[in-house]
């Protein structure tokens, strides 16, 4: 070898511990250039400065081991010795991580902001008694069992946007027991305003479906769903707080959702927990 360094020379280079370095041989992250084979020392070359300076930028990251040896292999072990070949492969590698850490930042942040909110006894969610009118749907109704994810949701709005087909709609919808929310399953109905006949070629999930007038405290909840439940509270502290006697079905409203804006921060869901009485008013003390 033209030149190489003792891993303290290495170290010193790099600002990287010796130990930090015998762990990334060890974790098969950046083998020496050459080890003795009587003594083993480790030897390093000049090449191996950015691998092992882009190794611990991407492990402070988290990258777990297993997409950094990908990585590794795609970046700096291509057939051309500085890996063009591969370099895209590398490149989809920490884009897609990434994106994780931006979702995982997301979240936080907005957890942070929900925490400020109840920390501040004078945040209130601004939550009223209205009524909302008769209307006319393509539904599609089902009951979600146990453990399930949000796949019911997503393809209950496929069935319902080949129903729709191209004709301009309202916001879709969906009413929901309370049991869904408390016990992980129950009933579900999700739907989309349409005042045209159903068309012939429609799913046999979606039928045309009368919503009533229906009386409902409702609140507009502002952003992403993380921290709907604040939402959520504020309306069920005000249906008790004014001795309203609660329905057993919540409706939501995707006034603006993933469907219109991949900003997140724009959504707007409309919450209605719906009364039962044409009052409003409990009988009951």
């Amino acid at each position: 070898m033209s030149e190489r360094w003792t891993i303290g020379e290495f170290s010193r280079i790099t600002h990287l511990s010796i130990r930090t370095l015998r762990r990334y041989h060890e974790q098969d992250l950046l083998v020496p250039a050459q080890v003795d084979p009587v003594t083993g020392y480790r030897y390093y070359s000049p090449a191996q400065v950015r691998p092992a300076l882009t190794i611990r930028r991407l492990r402070e990251l988290d990258l777990p081991l297993a997409d950094l040896r990908s990585f590794l292999q795609a970046e700096f072990d291509g057939p051309r010795g500085a890996g063009e070949a591969g370099r895209p492969a590398a490149q989809h590698i920490v884009a897609a991580h990434l994106r994780r850490l931006e979702d995982r930042l997301g979240r936080t942040q907005r957890a942070i902001q929900a925490l400020r909110e109840l920390l501040d006894p004078e945040a209130q969610r601004a939550v009223s008694l209205e009524v909302l009118p008769p209307q006319r749907v393509l539904a599609v109704s089902l009951d979600v069992p146990p453990g399930a994810d949000l796949g019911w949701y997503d393809a209950a709005m496929n069935d319902l946007d080949m129903a729709a087909g191209s004709r301009p709609v309202l916001p879709p919808g969906g009413r929901y027991e309370h049991a869904l929310f408390t016990d992980g399953h129950g009933r579900a109905t999700v739907y989309l305003p349409a005042e045209a006949p159903m068309s012939r070629s429609a799913p046999a999930t979606v039928k045309p479906v009368q919503l009533p007038q229906r009386a409902a405290a409702v609140a507009t909840h502002h952003g992403p769903h993380d921290d709907l439940d604040l939402t959520y509270a504020a309306i069920g502290s005000y249906v008790a707080h004014n001795a309203l006697h609660s329905s057993n079905l919540v409706e939501e409203i995707y006034l603006v959702g993933p469907r219109d804006t991949d900003q997140p921060d724009r959504w707007r869901t409309l919450v209605a927990w719906l009364i039962d009485s044409d009052t409003g008013r409990s009988t009951t003390p």
